[in-house]
């Protein structure tokens, strides 16, 4: 592959605008955003966040996912059987964040992209041509080795490229930007589902075949990294010499001891659990159970998850509406408690009421995802294993929330959900509190070494005698 000049886009006007539907409008404004203010876009930046965009939007969009259930009772599987699956695919899925994230810093994290692509490609032919147990259980343990390839070295990819063509600011815009365009992709495609099944049953599963290798596609056109631009310092884009697996047990080390050595990136990562866990539990686990619950008739379902999908997806491209009056680290936190609060009021409404905070819900957790990118990648050292780092992240995210879904299945068997939502909030408040309680105890120790070491300076050029 070429270097980064290679492939630039070439400038001349823009094509004319034809006529398209208000979800396509949507994608296309927030695609077509301006940049944050300061030093204009490169274009080889500007290349790279294009492709990021293509990629992240390709390979998420799962076809399959309204309908997977339902496609696999149809395949002859039995309930134990599907959802044993997915709790192996849980589990999995931690497991394969260890070696992924290693593997990611020693081969080079666009390699790792494309090794993703590659491994979800196949991942989505598997069901169609095996639709069986095994063949569907193979299909998600790929899923998970897939997701896990990409999860940590994508964000690690977009953060060091665009450092590495000084355009760091445009980071989290980028990262917003990105999330915001797969979202408004899924309110676009998965209406389609249904009609397209009539055409052809296992259309879900090729079309998201489709998709993956197209984002192979996006992925083997990012331009590749200099060594110095990548967080696992050797390895650049590709791991040259014969350290071999030594290389990667090193990497490991770093990061562990990057991890020890670093209360400020701990702190980080243990206040991103709270918002991960929130967003997961709340539209994967609860979105039915609480529309059931207050008279939600199923056939709205997917017209509530699209409204859900459309606020989450304007203010994921959007983070710059909040301001920078406080520190991401303070505005992460507020917007914890917030996603918190909004889920014990659905305790106290009506439909309409549930409806209405559900997408508050989903806006505020469209705003706080790429701010708390961008503060865990802020908070990982200049040459620290970056990959292997953002997977120590998601491993502790997907543990926590692993464990939270347990409860949450507890909660719903005793009749107790209201409960659930209302302790959750209080759960995140005194998460959010112990968080910010170590952050001003490091500042005061800070302070008063630093006013220690002034102290002793002017010992020192006191005069004598």
């Amino acid at each position: 592959m070429a270097d980064d000049r290679a492939g630039r886009l070439p400038a001349g006007p823009d094509p004319p605008v034809r006529p398209v539907s208000a979800p396509l409008r949507l994608a296309r404004r927030l695609g077509a955003s301006k940049p944050p203010a300061g030093r204009p876009l490169p274009p080889a930046a500007r290349r790279v966040i294009l492709l990021n965009n293509g990629f992240q939007l390709l390979f998420n969009l799962l076809w399959w996912m309204p309908v997977f259930y339902a496609y696999q009772r149809e395949a002859g599987l039995s309930d134990p059987e599907i959802f044993g699956i997915q709790s192996i695919y849980y589990i999995a899925f931690c497991l394969f964040e260890i070696p992924t994230g290693l593997i990611a810093d020693r081969i080079g994290t666009r390699n790792c992209l494309l090794a993703g692509a590659l491994v979800m490609t196949a991942a989505n032919l598997t069901p169609v041509l095996s639709p069986t147990y095994g063949g569907f259980l193979v299909h998600f343990l790929a899923i998970a080795a897939g997701r896990s390839l990409t999860s940590g070295a994508s964000s690690a990819y977009l953060y060091d490229a665009l450092h590495s063509q000084g355009a760091g600011e445009h980071y989290l815009k980028a990262e917003g930007t990105a999330r915001a365009l797969g979202l408004v992709a899924k309110v676009v495609c998965w209406p389609l589902v249904g009609p397209l099944m009539q055409l052809a049953h296992p259309a879900p599963y090729l079309l998201s075949a489709l998709g993956a290798a197209a984002s192979l596609a996006c992925a083997g056109a990012l331009p590749r990294l200099a060594p110095a631009a990548s967080g696992g310092g050797q390895g650049g884009e590709r791991g040259k010499g014969r350290k071999g697996r030594g290389e990667i047990w090193r990497h490991a080390g770093a990061a562990l001891r990057c991890v020890r050595g670093s209360p400020w990136l701990t702190l980080v990562m243990v206040q991103g659990v709270a918002v991960f866990t929130l967003a997961r539990i709340c539209q994967v686990n609860l979105f039915q159970p609480v529309l059931l619950d207050h008279g939600i008739p199923e056939s709205s379902h997917g017209g509530v998850l699209a409204a859900m999908t459309v606020a989450e997806a304007v203010a994921a491209a959007r983070p710059q509406w909040l301001g920078r009056r406080l520190r991401p680290v303070h505005l992460v936190s507020l917007l914890s408690v917030a996603m918190a609060v909004t889920l014990a009021g659905i305790t106290l409404g009506g439909p309409a009421a549930v409806i209405a905070l559900l997408c508050v819900f989903a806006a505020i957790t469209g705003f706080v995802y790429p701010i708390q990118r961008k503060l865990v990648n802020d908070a990982i050292p200049a040459h620290a294993p970056r990959a292997t780092l953002l997977s120590v992240e998601s491993i502790v995210d997907r543990a926590v929330c692993a464990v939270a879904a347990v409860a949450a299945g507890a909660y719903l068997s005793a009749g107790r959900m209201d409960a659930l939502l209302q302790q959750s909030a209080v759960l995140t408040v005194v998460v959010m509190a112990g968080v910010h309680g170590a952050v001003l105890m490091a500042r005061a120790r800070g302070k008063r070494r630093a006013g220690t070491a002034e102290v002793l300076e002017a010992e020192r050029e006191r005069p004598t005698g």
